[in-house]
């Protein structure tokens, strides 16, 4: 086993892996930088304490991982979805409750977001279960079923409510429809359908939900209600100009006008800090990351693994662009936080157990040639 371990550690994107290690640095920087002004005494690094403490458990669990076939997922597909319900279904029951909404399990003296790791099972789920389907998904009636099967979890999160991580199940969906060779012509009349229902959805929204719609289309709306948060985000970004106010230095996280800005504005930080220069080697990092989990993907030896690296592609890709979009002002506020930069133990777990399978998926075909 010792001896397979060191075969795929060999055969690992180095790429892929130092790229995401450079953006969980940055994000501990940051997450440094938001908080200490705001907490005072000995726990004022607690955010980072905490972060840290969780990428070290990530990166051994990880290194354990790494051991194993990613293949055996797929025999864990189907348990896995199922607990992944129960999951949902106890924050329903006994979660427990922060801004409004419903989301977190408490287990000791940690806050645990399921919806978060609902993501990772429902692209293991939904690789496995549109893989069995592959050769049968020739019309829109044959992909009915896989529909269903991601609109229960869908379901159960959006009623949390939590619009930006079922947004999530929906972005993993289309990847994996588009990889499959769904036709053009039932996405434009999926979209029509959309169009058409957007009376109902805007009716099922939570008021709370339509004023980010709001405010998306006039952030002066409510400058002092739901447009701050987007507000004190784009004022802390164009601060930055070109080469930020420097670690630190930044007023709108230091002095306390960014709402957030360890979790889902971080970005906004790292604007005001960091400049347009900064962000810009961010955003280069995250396009790496994009470009190996496609080639990952593209270079699986199966079919599975090709629907895991794109399940794991467009989730990464719809957090990156969310989160950077309402950060900046051309998207709505939906609280999708920013891969490994933002503050999170759950958040942070998912999207490292994510990489791991990508570097997984890139290293076992390898490995079996010996």
């Amino acid at each position: 086993m010792r001896l397979r371990a060191r075969k795929y550690f060999k055969h690992m994107d180095m790429i892929l892996f130092i790229s995401v290690m450079i953006l969980i640095l940055i994000g501990i920087v940051l997450i440094a930088s938001a908080t200490h002004a705001n907490i005072p005494g000995p726990r004022r690094y607690s955010f980072v304490l905490r972060q840290s403490i969780f990428v070290g458990i990530n990166l051994l669990l990880g290194a354990y991982l790494m051991r194993f076939d990613y293949r055996i997922l797929k025999h864990l597909a189907r348990p896995l979805y199922f607990f992944n319900l129960i999951m949902l279904l106890a924050v329903m029951l006994v979660g427990k409750s922060a801004l409004g909404a419903q989301r977190w399990l408490q287990i000791g003296p940690i806050s645990i977001q399921p919806s978060e790791f609902s993501k990772a099972i429902m692209i293991v789920a939904l690789s496995a279960f549109v893989e069995r389907r592959l050769n049968t998904l020739t019309d829109f009636k044959s992909w009915i079923p896989v529909f269903l099967y991601v609109f229960i979890p869908f379901f159960l999160v959006m009623r949390q409510p939590d619009l930006g991580t079922s947004l999530v199940f929906i972005a993993i969906l289309l990847g994996t429809m588009i990889v499959c060779g769904f036709r053009i012509k039932y996405f434009l009349v999926m979209g029509g359908l959309g169009l058409a229902s957007a009376p109902l959805v805007w009716r099922l929204l939570h008021e709370y939900q339509r004023n980010r719609i709001r405010v998306f289309l006039n952030p002066g709306l409510e400058p002092y209600g739901s447009g701050y948060h987007v507000i004190q985000s784009m004022i802390a970004i164009g601060s930055g100009l070109f080469f930020g106010r420097g670690l630190f230095g930044g007023t709108q996280s230091q002095l306390n006008f960014l709402p957030e800005n360890h979790t889902d504005f971080i970005f906004a930080v790292a604007g005001e800090e960091f400049g347009f220069f900064g962000v810009t080697l961010i955003l280069l990092l995250y396009l790496i990351v994009i470009v190996r989990g496609i080639s990952i993907a593209i270079h699986a030896t199966d079919d599975f693994g090709t629907l895991l690296a794109v399940g794991i592609v467009s989730m990464f890709t719809f957090h990156i662009l969310v989160n950077v979009g309402m950060t900046s002002g051309v998207m709505p506020v939906t609280g999708v936080p920013l891969p490994f930069m933002s503050y999170g133990v759950s958040s942070l777990t998912t999207n490292m157990l994510m990489v791991t399978l990508l570097l997984n998926i890139h290293a076992h075909p390898k490995t079996l040639r010996f």
